[in-house]
C-alpha cells in the first residue's frame, strides 16, 4: 500500500428539503387548513479518526464528497427525512484544515475522535406553521487539506542506509524492507516494542540528508512525522560503510532536526552506535567519544547485540515523559 501523507478534497454538505404548501380540507371544514410539513435537514460531512487506517492514499483518487440533501415534505404536516451524514475515515494523527484560509479546523490524534467540517442546510418551513413557506438552506461547502503526521512514541532518525530498517526489525514485529542501497525505506514504518508489561510505537523514518529541512532528498515531508513524538533516536552507522564520517553524521543530522523546528530541538534523544560488528567501528567509536561525551549505545542491529539495554533505557524515558508534570505551585 502506498503511504500518502496529504490530500485535498471538496465536500459539500446535503441541502435542506422543500416545505410544503397545501391546504386541507373536507365537509366539515369551512375554511381550508395550512397542513404543509417541513422539509428534512441536509446530511452533515464529518472526519473520523480510525487507527485502522495508515494512509490517506483513498483521497488522492476521490476527492469530491457530498452528503444526502434533505427529503421534501408532503400534505397532512408529514416532515421529509433528513439526509443521512456522510463519515470520513482517516488516519490517527490527520491534520484537518480549511484549504482556502489555512484555518485548523482539527487535529485528530485519538481513535474515534471526530469533528463536523461542513453542516447540512436546514429543511425549508410548511405552511403549517406560518402562511409562507419558507424555502430550504444549501448545505455548507469547502474545500479541506488533509496532513498526517504519524503517532509514534520513538522515531529513528539518521541518514539512508545507517540501519534503521534494520533496527526496528530486529526489536519489533514489523519487518521492514532493508537493502545495502540508500533510501530503502521511502514512508514511515511502524512497529510494536513489547517487552514484559511495557509496549510502545516505535516509527522508523525515511533516511535524512544535509539540507532536508529545505525539502532536500525525501526532506521535510518526513521531519514533520518525527515532531509526533516523544523520544527521538539518532542511529549513526559507527563503521563509516557510505565513507562519511560518523561525528560528521551526528552533527548535520542533529543541525537538519533543530533547522526544521524547534519543537525537535528539545525533545529526548538518544544516540545508537550501529554496525558494532564491522571492522572500522571500533576505531570510529573512539574518534567518536572525543568528541560526543553524552549517552552513546553501541549495537549491531544486524547481530542483534546490545539491543536490550537500548529498550531498556527507552522504556525508562518514556515513563519519565508520561508521567504526570509536578505544579511548582
Amino acid at each position: 500500500m502506498a503511504f500518502v501523507d496529504e490530500a485535498r478534497i471538496a465536500v459539500k454538505a446535503g441541502s435542506g428539503g422543500k416545505g410544503c404548501e397545501s391546504f386541507y380540507s373536507d365537509k366539515f371544514t369551512r375554511y381550508p387548513r395550512p397542513d404543509g410539513g417541513d422539509g428534512g435537514n441536509g446530511g452533515d460531512i464529518a472526519f473520523v479518526a480510525d487507527q485502522g487506517i495508515q494512509t490517506l492514499l483513498d483521497y488522492r483518487f476521490k476527492q469530491h464528497y457530498t452528503a444526502a440533501s434533505g427529503g421534501h415534505a408532503s400534505s397532512k404536516g408529514k416532515r421529509g427525512r433528513d439526509g443521512v451524514d456522510c463519515s470520513l475515515r482517516v488516519p490517527v494523527g490527520t491534520i484537518i484544515r480549511d484549504y482556502d484560509t489555512g484555518l485548523l479546523i482539527k487535529d485528530l490524534t485519538e481513535h474515534g475522535q471526530s469533528v463536523v467540517v461542513v453542516k447540512g442546510g436546514r429543511g425549508g418551513i410548511g405552511n403549517a406553521h406560518r402562511k409562507v413557506v419558507k424555502p430550504p438552506q444549501p448545505g455548507e461547502e469547502r474545500i479541506i487539506h488533509l496532513e498526517l503526521k504519524i503517532i509514534a512514541d520513538v522515531g529513528l532518525v539518521g541518514f539512508p542506509n545507517a540501519g534503521k530498517s534494520t533496527l526496528i526489525s530486529a526489536i519489533s514485529k514489523v519487518k521492514s524492507k532493508v537493502a545495502s542501497y540508500p533510501f530503502t525505506t521511502k514512508q514511515p514504518i511502524l512497529g510494536i516494542v513489547e517487552q514484559e508489561d511495557s509496549k510502545f510505537v516505535m516509527a522508523d523514518l525515511p533516511g535524512l540528508i544535509e539540507g532536508a529541512h529545505l525539502g532536500k532528498g525525501l526532506g521535510d515531508r518526513f521531519l514533520k512525522h518525527a515532531e509526533r513524538t516523544k523520544i527521538l533516536v539518532h542511529v549513526i552507522d559507527m563503521a563509516g560503510s557510505e565513507e562519511r564520517d560518523p561525528y560528521d553524521d551526528y552533527k548535520k543530522i542533529t543541525h537538519e532536526l533543530e533547522a526544521y523546528s524547534d519543537d525537535l530541538s528539545i525533545k529526548s534523544t538518544m544516540v545508537v552506535a550501529n554496525k558494532m560488528d564491522l571492522p572500522a567501528a571500533a576505531g570510529n567509536l573512539k574518534k567518536f567519544k572525543r568528541k560526543f561525551k553524552g549517552e552513546l549505545f553501541e549495537v549491531s542491529a544486524l547481530e542483534k547485540q546490545g539491543l536490550e539495554k537500548l529498550v531498556d533505557r527507552i522504556i525508562e524515558v518514556l515513563c519519565r515523559e508520561n508521567s504526570p508534570k509536578k505544579s511548582n505551585v
